[in-house]
């Protein structure tokens, strides 16, 4: 995957609604900060592999420079901070085969690892040294207002032909106990399958680290990932500690927006489609999707009640909630276009799609669009309370 940040329209910083709760196309900039903790012995070998990391991303469009830190309390733990022109630059690297590869050796070193990324609010604006000028804007305009639930997927592929019995074994097991500790608990999990591609998506209050961690080590859970280990594109063996990071990092899906129009409707139906991206267009497509649930959430008469859009390479997810069945209203509303201009742009961002210059999409087969794009539900299970 190229490390290029797609080009942007607009941010979306000036034209958020206020429903949205998440997105990271407001342009803002965005602090990252892992927090590393490293084996007794081995300081030495994590830094010289740090030197390595740090010299490579260094040249990543986007990035705009880091600092590592040593705790004063306790040598072995370390902090490194950088700061990135906006989010979706940090998502492209960080999600790239080449990150994966790079941060490999890392891993004989360090015991754990936690990372954080958060848009830049509010800075003390002193003058970047030596320049005489304060640093670049691309602050926050104002803080977004969640609803305390962290959302997150994950997504992998199973050897084509073996669709229905991986179906059957997602679908048939005890959900794992809620509630993870004093602070955490586990929510609602959704599981689709498109062609040979799963997505389950999450939710969680408190923290998603231990929730995902309290999951995988549930005796039911532990079952399932046993029994669909032979249908898997990908060969992984969660036993060893490597194999399941790597795995585990491949399959992250993280939402790159969410929003909400309107109060939680007990009646409402969850859908999911995938949007299959031509390359290196995903993160565009994502946004394209984004700019239309944004506008869609201040229309009453839509029927999406809420929407998050999953995005990694180039697969794009989106899960809404919707009155009723997606047939029921404007097939463009449902796929996420709020206008035409949109529709037309979707045709040059979709592998596979009508090319730009042929009207298919934009001429009248959305439906035929909206029925390619639903993916099967598998499985919705909501935490009793949730």
């Amino acid at each position: 995957m190229t490390t290029t940040p797609t080009p942007a329209s607009e941010p979306l910083t000036r034209q958020l609604s206020h429903h949205v709760s998440q997105t990271v196309f407001d342009g803002s900039r965005l602090r990252v900060v892992l927090l590393v903790e490293v084996y007794d012995g081995a300081q030495q070998q994590f830094l010289e592999t740090y030197e390595q990391l740090r010299s490579h991303v260094e040249s990543v469009p986007g990035h705009l420079g880091e600092q590592l830190c040593q705790s004063i309390e306790n040598p072995s733990q370390w902090l490194i901070t950088s700061e990135w022109e906006s989010a979706p630059p940090f998502l492209n690297w960080v999600s790239s085969e080449e990150h994966v590869r790079m941060v490999k050796p890392l891993h004989s070193c360090v015991r754990d690892t936690r990372s954080l990324r958060f848009h830049v609010v509010r800075e003390t604006a002193h003058p970047a040294a030596g320049t005489g000028s304060a640093p670049r804007g691309g602050l926050q305009t104002s803080p977004r207002i969640g609803d305390g639930v962290i959302r997150h997927a994950l997504t992998f592929t199973v050897k084509p032909g073996t669709e229905d019995k991986v179906a059957e074994i997602l679908a048939d097991y005890a959900s794992p106990e809620p509630r993870v500790d004093d602070t955490t608990r586990l929510c609602r999990t959704s599981l689709f399958l498109h062609g040979n591609r799963v997505v389950r998506a999450i939710e969680v209050r408190g923290d998603l680290l231990a929730a995902l961690r309290h999951v995988a080590e549930q005796p039911e859970v532990r079952a399932v990932e046993e029994a669909i280990n032979p249908y898997l594109e990908q060969d992984r063996d969660l036993g060893d500690p490597e194999s399941a990071r790597v795995f585990y990092t491949r399959a992250a899906l993280p939402a790159v927006h969410h929003v909400t129009a309107g109060e939680p409707d007990p009646a409402a139906r969850r859908h999911a489609l995938s949007y299959p991206a031509r390359p290196g267009c995903g993160m565009r497509l994502a946004q394209l999707l984004a700019e239309g649930d944004a506008a869609a959430a201040d229309d009453p008469r839509s029927p999406v009640l809420c929407s998050t859009v999953f995005q990694r390479d180039d697969v794009v997810v989106r899960l809404v909630d919707v009155r009723g069945d997606l047939d029921d209203g404007d097939p463009a509303v449902a796929l996420g276009l709020a206008d035409a201009g949109r529709v037309a742009e979707l045709t040059t961002l979709l592998d596979g799609a009508a090319g730009a210059d042929d009207p298919a999409l934009a001429g009248g087969e959305l439906l035929r669009a909206l029925e390619g794009a639903r993916m099967d539900l598998v499985t919705d299970r909501r935490a009793p309370g949730a």
